[in-house]
């Protein structure tokens, strides 16, 4: 069983006052839009809507499905060529595997270059793909514990367990 360390309602009120600062002090690059990432990016994306005073939108990858994202993607990816900076948040950059997913599928999708931007509450450095902004930084050969996120905390802890469980190298 991995070790679960719960993340407190305090602690994400302070990782995204930390983002919308990190984004303010930016001046090169301002979002026009937030993108929650269904599931985990949604709640952290309102948050920081509300904290950044910049609108949010949401695209559901919660079942890596492909198919289902594409049609927002293609109308985001729409967007940017219109002018449009997106800023795309998540809860954890764990493994890289959605980020580097969606990143590809707006490339195909045409979004304009540059125009794509990603932040999450935790980024894990040894991830395999890199976002902008991240709150906390953790190492992966270092730190096993799984988050559970305040939205999480109404989960069974076998709902929980199985998810961590997914890719075992993340906690073992």
């Amino acid at each position: 069983m991995p070790i679960l360390t719960a993340v407190t309602h305090a602690e994400l009120i302070a990782d995204v006052r930390a983002l919308a600062a990190l984004i303010a002090r930016d001046a090169a690059w301002r979002p026009t839009l937030l993108v929650g990432v269904g599931r985990g990016g949604l709640v952290p994306a309102v948050y920081l809507s509300h904290a950044a005073g910049v609108p949010m939108e949401s695209v559901d990858y919660s079942g890596q499905d492909d198919a289902r994202a594409a049609p927002a993607l293609e109308r985001l990816a729409a967007h940017t060529r219109e002018g449009a900076r997106l800023l795309f948040v998540d809860d954890i950059n764990d493994s890289g595997r959605t980020i580097a997913r969606l990143r590809t599928l707006l490339e195909r999708a045409g979004a304009a270059a540059g125009a794509v931007r990603f932040a999450t509450l935790i980024d894990n450095r040894s991830s395999a793909t890199r976002v902008e902004w991240a709150a906390r930084t953790i190492d992966r050969s270092v730190t096993k514990d799984w988050f559970v996120f305040p939205w999480e905390a109404l989960a069974p802890a076998t709902s929980i367990a199985a998810d961590a469980a997914a890719i075992p190298e993340r906690t073992a």
